[in-house]
């Protein structure tokens, strides 16, 4: 059963984990300095929390942390984003997730990004209702190259 609550301190040491994980950021493409970084990481994470108007919760699967769910940013330009930990991959986690987030997110439209690669995410965003509106190119950190990337939009 996947279910989502508030984050809780304990729930960073799983994040970090999840988060840290070069296959999976491979695969994200898109890191931050924070992806590297202990210190940096507890430093986002405090920040993000404090923010008003982001609503974050911790991803339960059967009890268990595996990933994190947000939607943030100003109303007309709502984003979300998802981490859930490699070994949950192909499960179905992220999109109940994503979608029991949304079901907490009145505000449309609301985006999303995924480089062109990375089909799974990409459908996980469909299948909660995202459409593809854009192509664009990124650089990818954690590829140390410009790849490609799809914005999408839930109406």
């Amino acid at each position: 059963m996947i279910s989502l609550r508030d984050v809780h301190d304990s729930d960073l040491a799983f994040f970090w984990e999840h988060q840290s994980d070069p296959a999976a950021q491979h695969m994200a493409a898109v890191t931050r300095p924070y992806h590297h970084d202990r210190e940096q990481f507890d430093a986002h994470w405090a920040r993000i929390r404090a923010l008003p108007g982001v609503l974050i919760r911790t991803v339960l699967a059967d009890g268990e942390v595996v990933g994190s769910v947000s939607v943030y940013g100003p109303p007309e330009e709502r984003e979300v984003t998802y981490w859930i930990d490699r070994a949950h991959w192909g499960r179905g986690i992220a999109t109940a997730a994503l979608s029991a987030l949304l079901d907490l997110e009145p505000i449309r439209p609301v985006y999303a990004h995924a480089v062109s690669d990375n089909t799974g995410s990409i459908r996980v965003l469909q299948k909660c209702g995202f459409v593809i509106t854009a192509h664009d190119k990124v650089f990818a950190e954690s590829r140390a190259a410009e790849v490609p990337e799809v914005r999408l939009t839930l109406s």
